[in-house]
């Protein structure tokens, strides 16, 4: 890990419900703690919890995020939609973009990078998501995935200080498998060497999801090139989650 803040986004997905907002009392004085004053705890709710979630952790350590936005802004006939300056206006600081689940229902590059730049705009922090398939993984064109979708997706983009990267391998997912942390450490190098040489940009942030929980955190917080974790299903139990922050931070 590196020495700097370590990330923690809790990526809801598709759960929660207002019931949800208890689990946040543990997790909020778990915040206060001093012991875990490097951790930096993200969630990213379901829409129709954000509001409720920026109110909960008002005047905490812990801050509120969007799981997508829409690649037009302010409002207009788009029907399902939330855009940035909406997402904004409640309270909203981070805004996950590129996630695998989306891509599989039709966001390309193209849009992804209409999205960061809408988001950017609004000063939302941006976790761009990139990650290859299992398919592309055994082809070992892992590093032309990777290269095309930063490329595709950064496209135009002035200011960086509002991005974070998030490597997701998309066959680990949600399957328990992980990659080698040699692996990790191979990728999230060229992933910061990329945005270094063509973007001047130096020490972005990379974090690393898939898979993580409570019972492999041990092996890879050992991942020295890596800023934090991006963690889906064990992000939604509380102790889950204050296991795994406790076991990368004390």
């Amino acid at each position: 890990m590196t020495n700097n803040n370590i990330y923690f986004v809790a990526n809801w997905k598709m759960y929660g419900n207002l019931r949800s907002l208890k689990s946040l009392n543990k997790v909020i004085n778990i915040a206060k703690s001093n012991l875990l004053k490097k951790a930096k705890i993200i969630y990213c709710p379901p829409y129709t919890l954000i509001d409720q979630f920026v109110k909960k952790t008002k005047n905490t350590k812990i801050d509120i995020g969007a799981q997508d936005c829409h690649f037009k802004n302010g409002s207009g006939p788009y029907t399902g939609r939330i855009s940035a300056n909406q997402l904004k206006s409640i309270g909203t600081k981070y805004v996950i973009l590129g996630h695998s689940e989306k891509r599989s229902e039709g966001d390309t590059d193209q849009i992804i990078n209409k999205k960061i730049l809408i988001a950017n705009q609004e000063k939302l922090k941006i976790i761009l998501c990139v990650g290859e398939t299992y398919k592309e993984n055994k082809n070992k064109v892992v590093l032309n995935v990777l290269k095309k979708q930063l490329n595709s997706s950064l496209k135009n983009l002035k200011k960086f200080n509002n991005i974070i990267l998030a490597y997701e391998p998309i066959w680990s997912i949600g399957t328990g498998l992980i990659p080698l942390n040699s692996e990790i450490t191979k990728n999230v190098n060229f992933i910061k060497n990329i945005i270094k040489k063509k973007y001047k940009i130096q020490n972005i942030k990379v974090l690393y999801g898939g898979s993580v929980n409570q019972n492999n955190i041990n092996i890879l917080k050992k991942i020295n090139n890596i800023d934090g974790f991006l963690i889906g299903g064990a992000s939604q139990n509380y102790n889950k989650l204050i296991d795994i922050v406790k076991k990368t931070t004390i």
